[in-house]
């Protein structure tokens, strides 16, 4: 692996997060989206997150773009606003390289520094990959709904993996 360096995103990443992002789109059931994104809607995203004070981080591998973890909003009542929703997604050619860990250490560490309580991970099913790793960092699971989204055909479960980040 080259020099791992995390940062904050910027709206240039759109493109290469588009690429990182749109084969699960378009191949798999770890997102419940179907039709690719565009850099131009991916950079619409990353200022709404932004925008809303939610933190967005990438894994810049020797100048390119690895893999990339953001947070935000979990439900819209005011009570919920210390629990954040969490996000990850690593290049499929960067897996297993020591990527993952460590941005989303970034991520979690700057959720507990901005004073959110919660983090939960939504993991569609099955995963066991996803699975591992979060609870690899932490995460336990709290909630498994079954047959709640349909792609491909099919119906999907999904399960919630949660993370204290304040005491």
């Amino acid at each position: 692996m080259s020099a791992l360096m995390l940062r904050h995103v910027v709206p240039a990443d759109a493109e290469a997060i588009c690429a990182i992002y749109n084969p699960h789109v378009r191949d798999t059931i770890v997102t419940f989206e179907d039709v690719p994104v565009t850099p131009a809607q991916m950079a619409e995203r990353i200022a709404q997150v932004q925008g809303a004070g939610y933190p967005w981080w990438v894994a810049d591998a020797g100048g390119r773009i690895a893999g990339y973890a953001y947070a935000a909003r979990w439900r819209s009542r005011a009570a919920y606003d210390p629990t954040v929703e969490t996000t990850i997604y690593v290049a499929a050619d960067a897996q297993r390289g020591g990527i993952g860990v460590p941005l989303y250490d970034a991520l979690l560490g700057d959720l507990a520094d901005r004073g959110y309580h919660v983090a939960l991970g939504c993991v569609a099913l099955p995963n066991p990959a996803s699975v591992a790793f979060h609870e690899r960092c932490g995460f336990r699971k709290v909630a498994h709904h079954a047959e709640v989204g349909r792609k491909f055909g099919r119906w999907i479960d999904v399960g919630f993996w949660q993370r204290m980040l304040q005491r």
